[in-house]
């Protein structure tokens, strides 16, 4: 399709743009005192749990859905999501997020093949105060770009939309929302019209030596969907550790999730398991 080929291109246009200014940071690589790293392995968990920290970080999710309709197959989903901070301005960060899906997916009715390939990328990008306060917020735009290699795969369809973030961070504790909701604007004449919501609330509980205990479900809504058919609402907990390899830090974490609310269609999956390692590379600003 025309449009998938150009979405691709975009898109890895749009992760060149993204890893280029990372020299406008300068990263902190000096080896903390072996009394002080367990104070920076805590210090990095609080910073991980927020998601426009100043702090570039590479995620690498592997979701594995279970369960899924028909006849309970498996679907894999590994997201590729960098978090870049750029400075805007004296007062305002940029905040960018990719997500980039390697997606195998099983086939969704009972006498078709399963596909494996690229899905749809999900660019955001969050204006945040550089200074903030108590309560910590972004706001920007969100995109979803057409990349997916196979129709099953992606959308067929460019779409943009809101997207807003808020959080606290009273220790030991950290809690917030994001969302963020999408509308086509054009693609695929033929393939079905896009007005969906993301909403990912998160609620973590930090302990001593990085580890942390975490809830951070992800919520969605296919508004063009069937009445009653639209939600899907997991409910779960996870826990992880940030902790560092040869002076690598990293974030590892383990999750699992049970869609209590989900649409009797195909694709539908009764059970996620999430498994998560970040490599983190805290910053400092130039002065």
């Amino acid at each position: 399709m025309a449009a998938g080929g150009a979405g691709r291109g975009h898109a890895w246009a749009l992760l060149g743009l993204l890893v280029a200014p990372w020299g406008a940071f300068a990263e902190d690589t000096s080896a903390p005192p072996a009394h002080e790293e367990s104070s920076q392995e805590q210090d990095l968990a609080k910073q991980v749990q927020n998601p426009v920290a100043e702090l570039i970080s590479v995620p690498l999710q592997d979701n594995l859905d279970l369960g899924v309709k028909p006849k309970d197959r498996v679907r894999n989903t590994l997201n590729i999501q960098p978090v870049v901070p750029v400075p805007l301005t004296h007062r305002f960060n940029l905040i960018n997020r990719v997500i980039l899906p390697v997606v195998a997916q099983p086939g969704l009715s009972e006498d078709s093949d399963g596909t494996f390939g690229l899905g749809d990328t999900s660019a955001t990008f969050f204006v945040v105060p550089r200074k903030p306060g108590t309560v910590i917020w972004g706001v920007g735009p969100a995109f979803l770009l057409p990349t997916a290699t196979d129709d099953a795969l992606g959308t067929g369809k460019w779409s943009v939309g809101p997207s807003a973030v808020v959080l606290v961070q009273p220790s030991p504790w950290s809690i917030g929302v994001l969302a963020n909701n999408v509308f086509s604007v054009f693609g695929d004449d033929d393939r079905a019209t896009v007005n969906q919501l993301l909403l990912q609330y998160f609620v973590s509980y930090n302990l001593p030596k990085g580890w942390y205990v975490t809830s951070a479900p992800i919520l969605t809504a296919n508004w063009e969907g069937p009445k009653g058919e639209r939600w899907t609402i997991p409910f779960g907990l996870g826990a992880g550790k940030v902790f560092s390899i040869h002076k690598q830090a990293l974030n590892g974490s383990v999750s699992a999730y049970y869609n209590a609310v989900r649409p009797d269609l195909p694709g539908a999956a009764d059970w996620q398991l999430r498994f998560q390692l970040a490599f983190l590379f805290p910053l400092k600003k130039k002065h």
